[in-house]
């Protein structure tokens, strides 16, 4: 079986449902921003402030390149990860994209804690931020080999049904 990749916005769940998925598939999961950080010993929003943008997106690239040789993992990407289409190139080679989406209403509820979210605390009216984002987000996340709506279920029922997607593969 070919890796997991999540792509989504925030709050839908990449993380929550893509422990459990890789718990039931006996994968590893990697959080690729973590991995990032840890590989160069600094936090993303240090990275930007120290280095810029740039920066930080050429050392995404290189974790996408070593992840993409990685067996058995379920990879939770970054929000931006997607936008580079080499990025999507290199993570397609050894796994199948799955995007994870909700309504508006329930990653506003998702994401209602402040100070954890920067681009989400930039914007005034967060309801209007949220949507803003996700139709500037919209070509990016159709990218994916199978889209799921994660809005009413559970991280176990969001594991079973790309599971499912998976062994149809």
């Amino acid at each position: 079986m070919k890796n997991v990749v999540l792509i989504g916005f925030m709050g839908v769940g990449k993380t929550s449902s893509g422990r459990m998925l890789a718990n039931q598939l006996g994968f590893k999961f990697i959080d690729m921003d973590k991995a990032i950080e840890k590989k160069w010993n600094m936090t993303i929003p240090q990275m930007f402030e120290q280095y810029g943008e740039a920066f930080f997106r050429e050392k995404e690239k290189e974790m996408c390149r070593e992840i993409a040789e990685k067996k058995s993992v379920v990879i939770s990407t970054g929000g931006g990860t997607v936008k580079d289409p080499e990025n999507v190139s290199i993570l397609k080679r050894t796994g199948k994209i799955v995007c994870l989406t909700a309504s508006v209403d329930a990653i506003l509820e998702r994401t209602a804690t402040t100070g954890t979210r920067p681009l989400l605390d930039s914007f005034e009216d967060r309801r209007q931020g949220i949507i803003k984002l996700l139709d500037e987000r919209k070509e990016m996340y159709a990218q994916a080999d199978y889209t799921l709506d994660t809005t009413d279920l559970s991280p176990l029922q969001v594991s079973r049904d790309v599971i499912s997607f998976m062994k149809r593969r």
